[in-house]
């Protein structure tokens, strides 16, 4: 699943493209998405500038001169911009085509991205209202992290992964920062003193900036805005390298389940 450098990476290709363009039209080739397309989507963009390209946790944020378009690439998708005279792919299910003659094509195999229009302000809309605190923001320190973690049983890991406490720390990136900051996944978070809080939250900035700068992690069907696929997969420490030796210490990386998630580690490394 596409994740926050992911999605960032695309949002940097798409940018430079699609800033200050005019929308000429938007071709819906396959409504259901994970929500359907709503099907007066299309008058409703016409002619509509696009003012900024932004993004919330793993929303793309295309905000117009009237409203902002949500756009969240699902488990395979991926956005790509292209002459919109292209020829389609298959399961390519819509093109936002611009004034410059380029076109923002969205494909995705399993159909569970999606593509939404709010009027209103944007972190007020449902699906963005609950989110917690971005990495990257001040907001998301190490005495934040330290406060949320007393009391609560649950694995590290798991919190983590909880958008409601921290957004876009996904799979890959919340085992590759407990690496980097020494933490076993399966230890309860109350259990994490004040200097493990700022170890992890030191680990999950550098491991996501490192990411974004690679263009992201393609394990299966991601690319990024200009169709080129990610390749921060080279420098992943533990995930999916279960049985292979740990690049810190030459013990064999250990892999268990988590909340149905693989959940890859150390067991010499990571405490």
């Amino acid at each position: 699943m596409p994740e926050l450098p992911e999605v960032e990476t695309t949002r940097r290709g798409l940018a430079p493209r699609v800033r200050r363009r005019r929308i000429t039209s938007l071709a819906v080739y396959e409504r259901r998405l994970r929500w359907p397309v709503t099907r007066g989507l299309p008058q409703k963009l016409a002619g509509q500038r696009i003012v900024r390209v932004g993004r919330r946790a793993k929303y793309l944020l295309l905000e117009l001169e009237s409203g902002t378009l949500l756009l969240h690439l699902g488990m395979s998708g991926n956005l790509r911009a292209v002459p919109a005279d292209t020829p389609r792919l298959r399961h390519d299910h819509f093109d936002l085509v611009l004034d410059s003659g380029l076109a923002l094509r969205f494909n995705d195999p399993r159909r569970f991205g999606s593509l939404l229009y709010t009027s209103g302000a944007p972190a007020e809309h449902p699906l963005l209202a609950r989110l917690g605190p971005e990495p990257f923001a001040a907001a998301f320190d190490a005495e934040y992290l330290f406060r949320i973690t007393r009391r609560r049983r649950v694995a590290i890991k798991q919190l983590l992964m909880n958008s409601r406490l921290v957004v876009g720390v996904g799979n890959i990136y919340a085992s590759e920062a407990l690496f980097r900051a020494r933490i076993r996944p399966q230890r309860q978070a109350r259990t994490l003193s004040r200097a493990d809080a700022a170890r992890l939250v030191r680990a999950v900035r550098a491991v996501l900036n490192q990411a974004i700068r690679a263009g992201g992690t393609t394990l299966r069907d991601y690319l990024g805005a200009d169709g080129a696929p990610g390749y921060f997969r080279q420098r992943l420490y533990v995930y999916e390298r279960r049985g292979q030796p740990c690049r810190r210490c030459r013990t064999p990386v250990r892999a268990v389940v988590q909340g149905q998630r693989s959940t890859y580690y150390c067991p010499s490394c990571q405490r």
